[in-house]
C-alpha cells in the first residue's frame, strides 16, 4: 500500500479496524495484498472516530470515508471472517483469492451453483431468485460484491432486494438455529446489495421502506428466536451475520439492547466454537457503525447502559489479552473508549478508560487494549492527558515497539521491532539490490526533479498483531493491509518517505518481511516514475501499473512464480482493455494483485515502448497524456493478450525453481527425529534429500532418525536437490543434552536442560510457559513430541506466544516440532503448545 502522506493527527491512533458492509463508499489505498494468516483490519469510515474494532467484525475491509484520507487503502471487498483460532501456516502465500466469506457457514444446504454470474440473480425474481440465493455459494455472492454500474442496478435494485428480504423474513420467522435453509446466503447477499448500492449511488436510488420492514421483522424473529442463544457453530454462523446485517441496514439503535444480550451472553463455553466467537465478535461492527448514525447516538446518550457492558465485559475479560480470543476484550475495550469523542458522553467514559489504561500496559500481551484506546482518548480528550498518562503518546509508542535503529547506507535505513543483526543484513542488502533491478526495469534518468523522495526508511513490525496495534498510533495509517508506503510531501526539503511493514514467520520473504519488496518498490515509483502526491496520482485509472508493477517488481526480482496470477491467468476474466481501467474502487483484490501482475507483465514483455512513453509523461505529472497512452490503444491488444495469458497459465509464467534447504530435530536425550522441511522458491518440487549428522554418520530420506552417542553439540548438514538438478545445503548446530525434568512445582516453567512431559490442551487452546535465559546464553533449543493430536510450537521473545502473537513456530503436523533461536540478552522468554487438534501425551524440552 502507498499513501503519500500521514493521516490527518486525528486519526493517528491505532488503525487496527474492521469494518461493517454497511454502505460508505470507500477511498482507496495502494495496498499490498494483506497476509492470509492473520484477519487484516480496515479503517473507521469517519476519522474523528478512530479505529474500529479488530477480529472478524468484518464484511468489507473499508478505507477512510470521503477523502478524509489522501492516501491509498486496500481497495479489498473482503465478506466476513472469523477469528483466527489456528497458528499461522509454516509458509503463508500472499493472500491473492477473490473476496470469499471465511467458512463460517458451517452446515449449511447450499451446494454449487451450476453458474454464477450476475445474470444469474438478475434474471430471476421474487421466490425463484430466493431459492437460487439459498443454493448458491457463498463465493459466488461475494463475486457480485465489486458490481457497479448498469450490472450492478440489475443485481441489487430494490425489487430485487425487497424479493429477497420478504425470503429472509419467511424463513427466520422459523430459524432452526443454523443454515439449514440457506438462511446465511440471504442475509449475505442483503448485505452486499447495502454495500454495493452505498458504492454506486448514481446507479442505485437509495433503498426505502420497502426494503427496510422486512429487514428488520426478518432480524427481530431471529433475535426473538429460541435459538438465538444456542451455542452452537451452526447458531453462531447465522446470528453474528445478522447483527452485521442489522448495521448494513442502520438498525443499530433499535438492537442496541440484543448487542447487550450477546455480550452478557458470552462465556467460556463459547470459547469452543469459532463461529460463536465471532458471532459475540460481530455485535462490535453495529456498535462501531453506530456513531454515525444520530438516532444510535441519541438513544446511547439517553441510556448510557450499553457503555457499562462494553466496559464491564472489558474488565472482566483482561485475562484473554495475549491468547487466541484477546481481540473480544481488545474491542471491548476499544468501543468503550470510541464514545468519548461525544462531549454529552465524556464524563460516563473518562473514569472507565482511565482504569482500562491504569490495568494494562504500552508493551506486553495488554498493549492490544492499552494502544487503541489511548489513542482514541488522547484525540477525544488531549487537554487530560495527563490523567490518563497518555501524554507524548506517538512518541511513546515508537519507542516501546521500534526500539531497533539501523542504518544500510546514505539512501535506505530500518526502524524495527524485533531484527536480527543478520536479518538486518539482509534487508538492506535486499533493498540496495532492488534499486538496481527497477532502474534497469523502467529506464529512468534518475530521481524526478524537485522532488525529495531519495531516502527511504523501512519499518518493520515483528508480527502483524504488532503492526495492528502499533502503526496507527505511530503513522496515523489504516492496517486492513499487508504493508503501507508513505511518501510523504515531495515539494518538503525534510521528507522521509517511509515504508511500513511485519515480520510474519517463514512466508518466504527477506528475513520473514511480509511484502518486502512490494512496498518498496511503491516508495521507488514514486522517485523515479509518478510525479506528484496520492491525488495527482491517481486522476486517472492507473491503478493496474500502481498495484501491478509493484508485484511484479516483487515475484520477479526475488524469481518467484506469482502463482495466484498463473491460477487466474486461464481464467481471461478480464480483457486487457478493461484492466487499464483499474481504479480502487472498481477493483477487488484478485482485479488489482494477480491481473494487475499479468497486464504489467505482458506490457513489459510485449509493449516495453508503451511503459516508456506512457511513463515520460507520468515523470511530469502529466498524468492524463500518459493515461492516453494506454487508454487510446482501444481493444487492440486484447486477443493478443488473450494468447500470451493462455501461454502464461501453461507454463511461460513459471520460474524454474531453487530449493530452499531447512529441517527441525525433535530430540529425545540423544534420540533424534529429523524432519526436511526445504520449500521450493518458484515451481519444481524437492525430490531427495541427503543429511550429515556431524558425528561422520549419513542417512537420506526426509524424516530419518539418528541416536546419538553423547550430549554435545553437532554441526548437521542437510543437500536438498529437486526436479531440476538444483540443489542447496544448510548446517545448523544441533545441541544434545540428556535432559532431567523440569524441578519447578509452576508448571508454565521451563530450565535448562529439562522437560514437561504428559502436556494436553483442547483444540483451539493454548499451554503457556516461561523460560528465563541468563546472560551469555546464545542458542535456545526447543522441541516438543510424543503423544497424539497436532500441537504447533510457537516462541515469542518479549510476551506470551499466541496463534497472533508470535516470532518463531514449528507448525508440522503431528506433535514432532522443533525450534533453535539465538539470544543476545538476558531475560524471560515465552513457548507455548497450541492446540491446532486436541493433544496429549506431549513432552516439551528446552535445551541450551
Amino acid at each position: 500500500m502507498r499513501q503519500p502522506s500521514r493521516l490527518p493527527r486525528i486519526m493517528a491512533v491505532l488503525a487496527a479496524t474492521s469494518t461493517a458492509i454497511t454502505a460508505f463508499a470507500t477511498t482507496p489505498s495502494f495496498a499490498a495484498a494483506p497476509a492470509k494468516p492473520t484477519p487484516q483490519i480496515g479503517q473507521a469510515a469517519n476519522p474523528d472516530r478512530g479505529p474500529s474494532p479488530t477480529g472478524s467484525i468484518a464484511s468489507v475491509s473499508s478505507a477512510v470515508d470521503g477523502g478524509a484520507q489522501n492516501g491509498r487503502t486496500a481497495p479489498t471487498l473482503l465478506p466476513p471472517r472469523a477469528p483466527q483460532t489456528a497458528a499461522p501456516e509454516a509458509a503463508p502465500a500472499p493472500a491473492k483469492s477473490k473476496p470469499a466469506a471465511a467458512s463460517r457457514a458451517a452446515g449449511q444446504a447450499a451446494t454449487a451453483a451450476t453458474s454464477c454470474t450476475p445474470a444469474d440473480f438478475s434474471g430471476r425474481t421474487g421466490a425463484a431468485l430466493v431459492s437460487f440465493i439459498e443454493g448458491s455459494t457463498e463465493d459466488c455472492i461475494s463475486s457480485l460484491y465489486p458490481l457497479r454500474g448498469s450490472v450492478a442496478t440489475s443485481v441489487f435494485k430494490e425489487s430485487q432486494m425487497t424479493a429477497v428480504a420478504n425470503g429472509f423474513q419467511s424463513s427466520a420467522a422459523a430459524y432452526t438455529g443454523d443454515n439449514s435453509t440457506g438462511l446465511f446466503q440471504l442475509i449475505y447477499f442483503l448485505q452486499g446489495g447495502y454495500f454495493v448500492q452505498s458504492n454506486d449511488v448514481a446507479d442505485i436510488p437509495a433503498y426505502d421502506a420497502s426494503l427496510t420492514n422486512p429487514v428488520q421483522a426478518g432480524l427481530d424473529a431471529i433475535v426473538a428466536s429460541p435459538h438465538f442463544t444456542d451455542v452452537t457453530d451452526g447458531n453462531g454462523t447465522v446470528a453474528g451475520q445478522a447483527m452485521i446485517l442489522s448495521d448494513s441496514a442502520n438498525l443499530q439503535a433499535r438492537y442496541i439492547n440484543t448487542y447487550k444480550q450477546v455480550l452478557n451472553g458470552y462465556n467460556s463455553s463459547y470459547d469452543s466454537s469459532r463461529a460463536m466467537v465471532g458471532f459475540v465478535n460481530d455485535v462490535f461492527t453495529p456498535i462501531f457503525r453506530g456513531h454515525q448514525q444520530p438516532a444510535y447516538v441519541a438513544a446511547v446518550t439517553a441510556d448510557p447502559s450499553l457503555i457499562t457492558t462494553l466496559d464491564t465485559f472489558a474488565q472482566n475479560h483482561l485475562s484473554m489479552l495475549g491468547g487466541s480470543e484477546s481481540f473480544l476484550d481488545a474491542n471491548a475495550a476499544l468501543e468503550t473508549s470510541r464514545f468519548s469523542e461525544h462531549p454529552a458522553l465524556l464524563p460516563v467514559v473518562k473514569p472507565m478508560v482511565q482504569q482500562l489504561l491504569s490495568e494494562t500496559q504500552i508493551s506486553g500481551p495488554t498493549a492490544s487494549v492499552w494502544a487503541p484506546v489511548a489513542g482514541m482518548i488522547n484525540y477525544a480528550d488531549p487537554n487530560n492527558c495527563s490523567y490518563y498518562n497518555t501524554c507524548n503518546l506517538p512518541t511513546r509508542l515508537k519507542a516501546a515497539a521500534l526500539p531497533i535503529s539501523y542504518t544500510c547506507d546514505s539512501t535506505h535505513s530500518i526502524l524495527a521491532q524485533s531484527l536480527t543483526a543478520a536479518d538486518l543484513t539482509a534487508v538492506c542488502t535486499s533493498l540496495e539490490n532492488q534499486d538496481g533491478f527497477v532502474h534497469n526495469l523502467v529506464k529512468d534518468n534518475g530521481p524526478i526533479p524537485g522532488q525529495y523522495e531519495n531516502t527511504l526508511q523501512m519499518v518493520v513490525f515483528a508480527s502483524p498483531q504488532d503492526y495492528q496495534t502499533y502503526a496507527g498510533g505511530i503513522y496515523g495509517i489504516a492496517t486492513n493491509n499487508g504493508g503501507m508506503t508513505l511518501v510523504g510531501d515531495p515539494t518538503n526539503p525534510a521528507n522521509q518517505p517511509i515504508s511500513i511493514t511485519y515480520q510474519n514467520g517463514n512466508d518466504g520473504f527477506t528475513a520473514g518481511v511480509w511484502n518486502l519488496n512490494h512496498e518498496f518498490t511503491h516508495a521507488l515509483d514514486g522517485r523515479l516514475d509518478m510525479k506528484g502526491n496520492f491525488t495527482q496520482q491517481t486522476a486517472v485509472p492507473d491503478v493496474w501499473w500502481i498495484e501491478g508493477v509493484a508485484e511484479y517488481v516483487s515475484y520477479t526480482y526475488r524469481n518467484v512464480t506469482d502463482t495466484g496470477a498463473v491460477a487466474v491467468a486461464p481464467l481471461h476474466t478480464y480483457a486487457l482493455s478493461t484492466l487499464f481501467q483499474n481504479t480502487y474502487e472498481n477493483s477487488d483484490t484478485t482485479r488489482t494483485y494477480p491481473w494487475g501482475y499479468l497486464a504489467v507483465r505482458y506490457m513489459v514483455e510485449k509493449h516495453p515502448d508503451v511503459i516508456q512513453n506512457m511513463l515520460s509523461h507520468f515523470r511530469t505529472g502529466d498524468y492524463t497524456g500518459g493515461y492516453a497512452v494506454y487508454n487510446s490503444i482501444g481493444t487492440a491488444y486484447d486477443a493478443d493478450f488473450n494468447t500470451w495469458l493462455d501461454a502464461c497459465a501453461a507454463g511461460a509464467c513459471v520460474v524454474p525453481g531453487t530449493p530452499s534447504p531447512s529441517f527441525y530435530v525433535g530430540a529425545n536425550g540423544l534420540n533424534v527425529q529429523f524432519s526436511d522441511t526445504s520449500t521450493e522458491i518458484g515451481s519444481g518440487s524437492i525430490v531427495s534429500e541427503a543429511w550429515n549428522f556431524g558425528d561422520g554418520a549419513t542417512a537420506t530420506g526426509r524424516y530419518p532418525t539418528h541416536s546419538f552417542a553423547a550430549a554435545g553439540t553437532y554441526n548437521v548438514s542437510i543437500t536438498v536437490t529437486d526436479n531440476y538438478g538444483k540443489s542447496e545445503t544448510t548446517t545448523e548446530p544441533v545441541t544434545l543434552s540428556t535432559a532431567q525434568m523440569c524441578g519447578s512445582t509452576n508448571t508454565q516453567l521451563l530450565d535448562r536442560n529439562c522437560y514437561r512431559a504428559n502436556q494436553s490442551a483442547t483444540a483451539g487452546n493454548l499451554d503457556y510457559y516461561y523460560i528465563y535465559l541468563p546472560a551469555g546464553t546464545t542458542t535456545l533449543n526447543v522441541t516438543a513430541n510424543g503423544g497424539t493430536g497436532t500441537a504447533y510450537l510457537l516462541y515469542n521473545p518479549n510476551t506470551w506466544a499466541t496463534p497472533s502473537a508470535y516470532t518463531t513456530g514449528s507448525t508440522a503436523n503431528g506433535t514432532t516440532q522443533s525450534l533453535t533461536v539465538t539470544n543476545t540478552t538476558a531475560g524471560y522468554r515465552y513457548i507455548s503448545l497450541y492446540a491446532q487438534t486436541t493433544f496429549s501425551g506431549v513432552t516439551i524440552t528446552t535445551q541450551y
